[in-house]
């Protein structure tokens, strides 16, 4: 990961992420940085894209970035407000649009130039500016246009400088994958060389530098993540992992004793801890989603530190961070993406716990972090497993948290669960699971009048849980699942089905 290595600078866009992930599916590395913190080695860096923004290049709180190690130097990609913040401090002038530029569009006029190689007149691209390039910036030559924005793309003459007005990174730009390769491969010349296998040996190398002979404690989950993690650090310093598997009392229906059957013969040191009374008690009373992921990231630590202590010299903590955790999480001022909620394995340790922390996957993407696995060999029903929240059910139990309201959302849960596996439908959803509402309703049970539970369920595609669409699920799987639940499950007479994307939604409700 020290060569062939792409920096984008976030300017706060919603999809900045996304940019990311595509560069990495062209076997690309790249890194997301805030644009106000900017990595100190630009010099390691072989190209640079700047990110799109909610802010104006006009207004009050423009976002600065010093390009001084950047521009000229190496090849640099404006995308939307990066395009108008070249313009508008290069020469040019950005005003604010007649009408609100949002949505799909089409190349009218494309010169012929390299960053648009092999991309079409027609071609469909995807707007969202209420602002725009008026007037190109000094020294710069017109690319593209479409029918309301003339000024779609522009190369700075003398430099390997490029901008455009719309954003190659979302699906609805037909050729957007075609243009970053364009940039990063034809014009930067960037090699196409980062792939699983490439990442699990520089990794395993350097897990071995970094941890040497110390001991490391690892607290598996059963998920993707914290297994894909165990696997590498297992091949980088083998009897000195020690895996942890704890039960808080908010994991789905058997699955402490299931998870731990399910590491029986891949050779990983594991040890399984009930802790789930624990957990509960410390919860008892509390029902603000943000105090209960902070309640059980809490307790999480003080039975990891228990656990730690009774392995002697153990030095470091490992964790299943990924990429989105990290991005989710931060929160720059005057910049990139707001803190939307915390991560529960995010944001480092108490001073009294001893131990350091080592993240193998935290520059990893959901799908990565199963390709990664795929090419180690890991068991692919294992790695098809759908993502599941750290605090678990906690934060599918809106309000709070009780023993009764645990197993009454553990048995829909598993009903859901189990029934998309019966019906074919498991490997065709991203994520699925019950959320148990704050309300009660009215029902007509055996002709007597009820009040009780309200369930909702959820199901979505996606890629890396960045963005997610609803799934479509068949009516007859819907209705005999609800059937099943309210027959089944005491304490639920109704189910809903929700149908809301994220964005605007996130796909857990609290």
């Amino acid at each position: 990961m020290q060569n062939n290595k792409v920096l984008i600078l976030d300017f706060g866009s919603q999809v900045t992420q996304l940019i990311g992930r595509r560069v990495r599916e062209l076997n690309i590395y790249s890194e997301i940085h805030p644009y106000n913190k900017p990595p100190k080695n630009i010099s390691d860096y072989n190209a640079v894209i700047l990110s799109g923004s909610p802010l104006s290049v006009r207004g009050n709180a423009v976002a600065h970035p010093d390009l001084s190690e950047i521009q000229g130097k190496k090849p640099l990609l404006g995308i939307c407000y990066g395009a108008q913040y070249l313009a508008h401090f290069g020469g040019g002038r950005v005003a604010e649009s007649n009408t609100r530029e949002y949505g799909r569009a089409n190349l009218s006029y494309i010169s012929k130039n390299e960053l648009f190689q092999n991309i079409s007149e027609g071609s469909q691209v995807w707007m969202s500016h209420s602002d725009t390039i008026k007037e190109l910036p000094t020294k710069a030559t017109l690319l593209a246009s479409t029918q309301d924005v003339e000024n779609a793309a522009f190369k700075i003459e003398g430099e390997e400088t490029y901008a455009i007005q719309f954003h190659p990174e979302v699906y609805h730009s037909k050729d957007g994958t075609q243009l970053l390769e364009n940039f990063l491969v034809h014009i930067a010349g960037i090699a196409q060389d980062w792939t699983p296998d490439s990442f699990v040996e520089e990794t395993v190398k350097n897990l071995k530098e970094q941890l040497g002979n110390d001991k490391v404690v690892l607290g598996l989950s059963g998920g993707v993540d914290s297994t894909v993690a165990a696997v590498l650090l297992n091949k980088a310093i083998g009897d000195n992992l020690h895996c942890i598997f704890v039960n808080n009392g908010l994991l789905r229906k058997n699955e402490f004793s299931s998870v731990l059957t399910q590491y029986e013969g891949m050779g990983l040191n594991v040890k399984g801890v009930d802790a789930s009374a624990r957990f509960l008690d410390a919860l008892a009373g509390e029902s603000d989603p943000e105090g209960k992921r902070k309640i059980i990231g809490r307790v999480f630590i003080e039975v990891f530190d228990d656990e730690a202590h009774q392995i002697e010299d153990a030095k470091w903590l490992a964790q299943g961070t990924i990429y989105p955790d990290v991005i989710e999480s931060v929160s720059v001022s005057g910049g990139p993406s707001a803190t939307i909620k915390s991560h529960h394995n995010v944001g480092g340790l108490p001073d009294f716990m001893k131990l350091k922390v080592v993240e193998p996957l935290k520059m990893l993407f959901k799908d990565e972090v199963r390709r990664v696995g795929r090419s180690m060999g890991i068991d692919p029903e294992l790695l098809g497993r759908h993502p599941f929240p750290g605090p678990g059910l906690a934060i599918r139990i809106l309000g709070d948290i009780t023993p009764e309201k645990v197993s009454i959302l553990q048995e829909v849960d598993a009903i859901f669960i189990n029934g998309l596996k019966d019906n074919g439908l498991y490997d065709k959803v991203w994520q699925a699971g019950a959320m148990l509402l704050p309300v009660q309703s009215v029902g007509v049970m055996g002709d007597e009048r009820t009040y009780e539970k309200c369930v909702a369920l959820r199901a979505v595609e996606s890629t890396d849980g960045m963005t997610a669409d609803w799934v479509n699920l068949p009516y007859e799987f819907l209705q005999k699942t609800s059937n099943e639940i309210i027959n089944k499950v005491k304490g639920v007479n109704r189910v809903v089905y929700d149908i809301s994307s994220k964005p605007p939604a996130t796909i857990e409700w609290e």
